[in-house]
């Protein structure tokens, strides 16, 4: 079995204990043993008070310095926040007036809200099908924001050909890569701006971020969260002025949620250990084996969407646990899923 990082898939799954029939990472991820280890720690420290806080912020450093190199960028170029909204309200809010926004029209919202909100600044937010927006992107367009990876079912979007139409006319590009980062490899660098929310593919607890921030975008924002921590040297940025930001992406950092970070680093550096192209090699291949055993063609995705009458029934009982909408199952397959996950899902949907 290839593994990039070092780590074998199979040793590395030794790592999680999830319950048989777990397929639904793209809600929410599993921590490996590492990470929830290292946060029961911290949480006993913090009941006991026997220890300072300082430690607990060092993760954040941790967990930045291992998302730039999952994204192939400078960690001096990532910014750490809580959630994808909110790394995009800077971009959003230091568009010019009129400004005209182009996103697929079934985005996840956290990657739409932040543009139609600046309506009132006469922000227009254009959408069309993900398949028509290389074609959409014309001179008319300011900024082009997509997710990498279609929360509703999947799809994996032609980063290089959108960011390639996006460059030719000038506009900026967004990528909400939530739903990727984690198990599809790809260069952050190509993109001004790739947000991610942690708790999903990274198997973090909820309420960490991370958001590459290319050099160039930076100098037209506003870091309008600025606080403490956003400072040059954030121990010495706790009183009074003068105003004394990080001159990096730092300077739109918000203060961190400590115990969600000393989570976060562990699973980050376990993905890197193993290697994010033998967990895309492991993860698609699970996704292909449940397709197949649909009678489906197979995909390029983690996340898989499938129409079966009566799924959400078929897979309580058989203690499957899937996200089910309208009738429409949407599986995901990450490291810590097997065969037997696949083969368990896919008898209770064929049964």
């Amino acid at each position: 079995m290839a593994s990039v990082g070092g780590v074998e898939i199979e040793q590395a799954q030794k790592l999680w204990q999830p319950q048989p029939g777990w397929l639904n990472t793209a809600s929410y991820g599993l921590p490996p043993e590492p990470g929830w280890t290292a946060l029961q720690d911290a949480l006993a420290d913090w009941r006991m008070g026997r220890t300072s806080w300082e430690g607990w912020g060092g993760s954040v450093d941790r967990s930045r310095a291992a998302f730039a190199e999952l994204i192939g960028v400078p960690a001096a170029d990532v910014a750490i926040g809580s959630t994808v909204s909110q790394l995009l309200a800077p971009v959003a809010a230091a568009l010019p007036a009129g400004a005209t926004v182009l996103v697929p029209e079934v985005e996840f919202t956290s990657n739409l809200f932040p543009w139609q909100v600046q309506a009132e600044r006469g922000v227009q937010v254009r959408t069309v099908p993900l398949a028509g927006l290389v074609d959409a992107i014309d001179a008319d367009t300011d900024l082009v924001a997509f997710s990498l990876v279609q929360s509703a079912d999947g799809t994996v979007a032609a980063y290089e050909e959108i960011v390639a139409a996006a460059r030719a006319h000038g506009a900026l590009v967004v990528v909400d890569a939530t739903q990727a980062c984690g198990w599809l490899p790809f260069d952050g660098a190509l993109a001004d701006v790739v947000a991610v929310g942690a708790y999903k593919w990274l198997m973090a607890p909820r309420g960490s971020a991370f958001a590459y921030l290319a050099p160039a975008l930076r100098e037209r924002l506003r870091p309008d969260a600025a606080g403490w921590f956003a400072g040059r040297d954030p121990h010495a940025s706790y009183y009074g002025p003068p105003l004394r930001l990080a001159d990096d992406a730092r300077r739109f950092d918000i203060s961190p949620a400590w115990f969600s970070w000393v989570g976060t680093a562990p699973a980050l550096e376990l993905l890197l250990d193993i290697g994010v192209a033998a967990v895309h090699a492991h993860d698609v291949g699970l996704a292909n084996r449940f397709l197949a055993g649909l009678g489906r063609p197979p995909g390029d995705s983690a996340i898989v969407t499938v129409e079966v009458p009566g799924a959400q029934e078929k897979l309580e009982r058989a203690g499957v646990r899937a996200a089910v909408r309208a009738g429409r199952v949407r599986a995901s397959f990450h490291v810590y899923s097997t065969d037997d996950d696949v083969d368990l899902a896919v008898a209770a949907l064929t049964g």
